[in-house]
């Protein structure tokens, strides 16, 4: 039923008796979850119990409340799917490492399967509990259509390397999606009752101002899916960079939290009726653009800093290190949207007021913070301090690789020369007030509007 492309398996050990646990990260999702499948593909085969641990980190990556709010609310509808279907769910707090491998011990699992993460934090977990595990230990990529791992064993130039790469496979994994049944093997042992309560106000205190932000959820993400086809999808080839029209999906905060597979948001697109060119512009964005940052930061270590950009951009930024700046801000400043330009404080105020930016803004943003920062090297700090404080979508291989693109070249080009940009690309305000209404897009930043 899984294809055996997205499984990548940390030992050589075979499933023995004992249940199957599924360690839940990434894709935090009943429908569509080719992990959940794989897990109990193996639990069948083997007549063993199926159930679902998730980790929960005191802190991960510079979340925040309202993240955890979004995230612990998911898991809480989870949980009633889950045990419709016979299978429970753990919420284990502490340590992901200490807290998978006491709980796989104390249940006398017999094997584990985990999703698949590019990010560094996720990676170091995994060959942590490699060095200790004494069971099955596999993970399955339910992120991507075309597994990452799977589709480059290399580190991509850019978007024209690995597009014709995913386009030969996407006749094999781009399928219909079985959906997992309900568990005929009971667990056996007494579940305790998650206290929802106490993790939302240990995690989630002081997450009031979450009012504008969307509701969690696979239900609610298949409403918008269902809203961006039938009001945005047709438009989205013409309209999709105007940050003054509402064109964009909305879904980037589900498919980061796993509430939504991409696989089943690329089946809805594909089946409907709208323009080709829309359908191929979405299509472009969901599956190669995502699953390029995916690899980046898979092959990449320095995904998130100035050592992760390619030669070119490091030469030409470090030339151009002590160039003068017309403006110099600090990261308090940025924060408060505190600078001269109305346009970048309007997208700034949008990711603090709704957790994220329009896609177009997001470059302009971050070409900003690199032209009003001492360094480049501040210049990636900075940025993806605020991009993963504030985002809903952030913390992500996508943020990663967007803001990198941004200030340091990576899957670019080099461009004309100019000064602190060197030869990575310049964006303007000009340039922006030429294409867009742009101060219908900061009017809008100074209501609390959805």
């Amino acid at each position: 039923m899984v294809d055996p492309g997205r499984i990548y398996r940390f030992n050589d050990l075979r499933p023995s008796r004992g249940p199957v646990v599924y360690w839940m990260s990434r894709d935090q999702r009943l429908r569509d979850n080719w992990a959940l499948l794989y897990a109990q593909e193996i639990a069948l085969e083997t007549g063993q119990p199926l159930v679902v641990a998730f980790t929960l980190a005191d802190s991960f990556l510079g979340a925040g409340p309202i993240h955890y709010r979004f995230m612990l609310n998911g898991l809480q509808l989870l949980e009633k799917d889950l045990a419709r279907l016979n299978i429970s769910l753990f919420i284990l707090e502490g340590d992901p490492v200490r807290s998978i491998l006491r709980f796989t011990k104390e249940n006398l699992a017999g094997a584990l399967v985990t999703d698949f993460s590019p990010l560094r934090v996720s990676l170091s977990w995994k060959e942590r509990i490699t060095r200790e595990i004494r069971i099955f230990f596999a993970e399955a990529d339910a992120h991507n259509i075309v597994p990452c791992r799977f589709v480059s064993g290399k580190q991509e130039y850019g978007a024209r390397t690995i597009r014709p790469k995913i386009e030969k496979l996407i006749p094999r994994f781009l399928t219909s999606l079985p959906q997992v049944k309900a568990h005929p093997h009971a667990f056996g042992r007494p579940v305790p009752a998650t206290d929802w309560n106490r993790l939302l106000g240990r995690f989630s205190a002081g997450a009031a101002q979450a009012e504008n932000w969307p509701a969690p959820g696979e239900k609610e993400a298949g409403n918008l899916i269902r809203r961006f086809i039938r009001n945005k999808l047709g438009d989205y080839s013409v309209l999709r960079n105007d940050p003054s029209r509402d064109c964009q999906s909305g879904l980037s905060p589900y498919i980061h939290f796993g509430q939504v597979s991409a696989h089943r948001v690329a089946l809805h697109v594909e089946s409907s009726g709208a323009d080709i060119k829309s359908r191929e512009s979405f299509i472009e964005e969901l599956i190669v653009r995502r699953e390029l940052a995916d690899n980046y930061c898979l092959y990449n270590p320095g995904y998130d800093s100035f050592s992760g950009f390619p030669e070119w951009s490091r030469k030409t930024l470090g030339m151009h290190r002590d160039d003068e700046r017309d403006y110099i801000y600090t990261p308090a400043e940025f924060e408060a949207a505190s600078t001269h330009d109305k346009i970048w404080n309007a997208a700034q105020i949008e990711l603090v007021r709704k957790g994220k930016i329009h896609g177009y803004m997001r470059m302009y943003w971050a070409k900003k913070i690199l032209e009003w920062t001492p360094s480049p090297e501040e210049a990636m700090e900075t940025a993806v301090w605020l991009n993963d404080r504030y985002g809903l979508d952030g913390r992500d291989p996508n943020g990663y690789a967007g803001i990198a693109w941004s200030i340091g070249g990576v899957h670019d080009r080099p461009w004309f020369e100019r000064p602190v940009f060197g030869k990575v690309r310049y964006m303007s305000e000009n340039g922006i007030r030429n294409k867009f209404d742009i101060d219908s897009y900061i009017r809008r930043s100074d209501r609390s509007e959805p």
